[in-house]
């Protein structure tokens, strides 16, 4: 049986003895999304707690832990012959030990163009290049309509929280970031570290004009909505859904009508 190489977005070499795969574990809700949008079914084994997307696969599917907590033992017993990770979302730890038993493949994504290379590369990788290229078709003439409107509208001042307790947000070279660049957003922590912790002071002299409240990976709420506006009373603050902001596989096609709306809003 002959070996196939790969090289993942880290740079790393896997050799893959079956091709495509048949037992694969996903550490990342997105990219496990995207192998169910790609059309495989039963060569997916195992998830995270975090995979709720199909809905059919978080019901029946065995769960391997979270995306950082993620149990190796339990791994193990699938006999995955491919494991893909992301290096923000995953442990470098755990993943190094399961590197040393399996082939793990590993994306690393900041831009929308690293977002489709990915879907691209793992399209390859599980056997399914041409449902790869028309994903991929319908995501850029997707987000393309997207540019269209943004063109037209000036760029409001946004930050974007993340956390709560401490305040949590967006800054630079994240694809959060990205997303609210493509939005025609103009994130007013752009230029600072990737996930800056900000005091109630911090958010008063940042005085952003719309402040975005992510569900995830906090469950902002509307009961977060009095404590921020006393803080921000001239800042327009809304709730949304985070998942179309920071899942970078398939969910970015299904994004497009939310952000239209929400881009159409302001």
């Amino acid at each position: 049986m002959s070996t196939s190489l790969f090289t993942d977005q880290m740079g790393n070499q896997i050799a893959l003895k079956k091709t495509p795969p048949q037992r694969i574990v996903s550490l990342v809700p997105s990219q496990t999304e995207l192998l169910y949008d790609l059309g495989l079914r039963e060569e997916v084994v195992g998830i995270t707690k975090f995979c709720v997307h199909p809905q059919e696969w978080f019901k029946s599917k065995n769960r391997v832990g979270g995306t950082k907590s993620f149990h190796i033992e339990r791994i193990e017993v699938l006999k995955p012959d491919l494991i893909i990770g992301n290096k923000e979302e995953n442990v470098k730890e755990g993943i190094e030990v399961l590197q040393q038993k399996f082939p793990v493949w590993m994306s690393d994504i900041h831009t929308f163009g690293d977002a489709l290379q990915m879907i691209k590369q793992i399209s390859a990788l599980v056997g399914k290049r041409e449902e790869g290229e028309k994903l991929l078709k319908e995501i850029i003439s997707a987000f393309e309509d997207i540019q269209s409107i943004v063109a037209s509208k000036r760029a409001a001042n946004v930050l974007y929280l993340i956390w709560r307790k401490p305040y949590m947000a967006v800054g630079k070279d994240t694809f959060i970031d990205e997303m609210l660049t493509i939005c025609g957003f103009n994130n007013k922590l752009k230029d600072h570290e990737r996930y800056p912790i900000l005091t109630t002071q911090d958010l008063q002299g940042l005085s952003p004009e719309l402040l975005l409240l992510s569900s995830e990976p906090y469950p902002f709420t509307q009961k977060h909505f009095a404590e921020l506006q006393a803080l921000l009373p001239h800042t327009k603050i809304v709730l949304v859904d985070g998942e179309f902001f920071s899942w970078y596989g398939s969910r970015l096609l299904k994004a497009v009508p939310y952000l239209k709306k929400l881009i159409g809003s302001f």
